[in-house]
């Protein structure tokens, strides 16, 4: 990382000795990236971050036709989308039926399907790989967002488009990644592409490096903490509902909605108690409105909290945690007037 604010300051673009140093800390950083991706370096699209990312890979796909997408992706999809999605539902667990999507992809003549790997705010994972196989067999082009999972779980395969964020992964905020496989019909609807912040790269593939080398363990110890977790709230906090599925989930986010209480005063109990939680998706938890993904869910909306674990999170944090919402929980319907409905 020394190296490369020392040299990364300059256009790698360029020819002067200092230029050709930081082309050279670009190329290792993005072959590092490619490796975690499972996609050959000239795939990749920098850009600032994954929610632009996801605008690009629907943007640019070369047909005017219909979006295919579930009910719970990133807003991102949704917005880029606007005018001709086609939505699949999703369950109580807010996973997609790879059934009802495949007849979409066949119904619909669409320009691409879109499909998270897992979802990003109740973590449950999505069948990628039966979504790719009907969509391969319809020639549809699939964009999988991976923002949540990479670093965490096996990169899917069977894709045309993927996305990741090196935040997500513990990586420097502002920039994400377009994979986009050759053969694939997409064209960068960018006017030009943005220069490159040749640090912020290197950081982001150190990072990536480093998590994907611990993931399997690192998996299991936060997969038990979610799971104390999961378990802990419904047995100390009723009229609790902890969303998404139990198993079949990424290992690090726990979600739950509190009955008669406010999402947003929960938000702010908890953070005077020293955690940082928040409320539905980050890029639409400042709107106030329902999450759309729990409403496509089916499940309560109200008083929503979502938790993501993190590498530097331990045993004891989780048992203060759970010792803390409780507390918190039962003053807000106090003074809510609502104890003991």
């Amino acid at each position: 990382m020394r190296a490369a604010f020392e040299v990364g300051w300059a256009d790698p673009g360029k020819l002067y000795p200092v230029a050709r140093q930081s082309r050279q800390l670009l190329d290792a950083s993005l072959e590092v990236l490619a490796e975690a991706l499972g996609a050959h370096r000239d795939e990749l699209h920098l850009t600032a971050g994954g929610t632009e990312a996801a605008h690009l890979a629907i943007d640019g796909v070369q047909h005017t036709g219909a979006v295919v997408h579930s009910a719970v992706e990133h807003s991102a999809v949704i917005k880029a989308a606007n005018g001709r999605a086609h939505v699949v539902p999703v369950d109580l667990y807010g996973r997609v039926d790879a059934d009802a999507f495949a007849t979409a992809v066949r119904t619909t003549d669409p320009a691409v399907a879109a499909l998270q790997s897992a979802n990003h705010e109740v973590g449950t994972t999505q069948p990628v790989a039966e979504v790719a196989a009907a969509c391969r067999e319809a020639g549809v082009p699939l964009y999988v967002d991976a923002a949540q999972s990479v670093g965490r779980q096996a990169v899917p395969g069977g894709w045309s488009l993927l996305s990741a964020s090196a935040r997500k992964w513990g990586g420097p905020a502002g920039v994400g990644v377009l994979v986009v496989r050759k053969g694939t019909r997409w064209a960068d609807p960018r006017p030009m592409a943005p220069p490159v912040n040749v640090p912020l790269v290197v950081g982001a593939a150190a990072a990536v490096r480093a998590v994907v080398a611990e993931a399997e363990a690192e998996s299991r110890r936060l997969g038990a903490l979610v799971d104390r977790v999961r378990a802990g709230l419904v047995a100390a906090v009723t009229d609790i509902e902890v969303v998404g599925d139990p198993v079949d989930r990424l290992p690090h986010i726990v979600t739950f909605s509190c009955l008669y209480v406010d999402g947003e005063a929960l938000l702010h109990g908890l953070a005077r108690e020293g955690f940082a939680v928040s409320s539905g998706s980050a890029c639409t938890a400042d709107t106030l409105r329902p999450s759309h993904v729990l409403a496509a869910m089916g499940v309560l909306t109200h008083g929503n909290v979502r938790v993501s674990l993190h590498r530097e999170t331990t045993d004891d944090e989780v048992d203060r945690f759970l010792a803390v919402v409780p507390r918190v929980v039962d003053r807000l319907r106090a003074e809510a007037g609502v104890v003991g409905l």
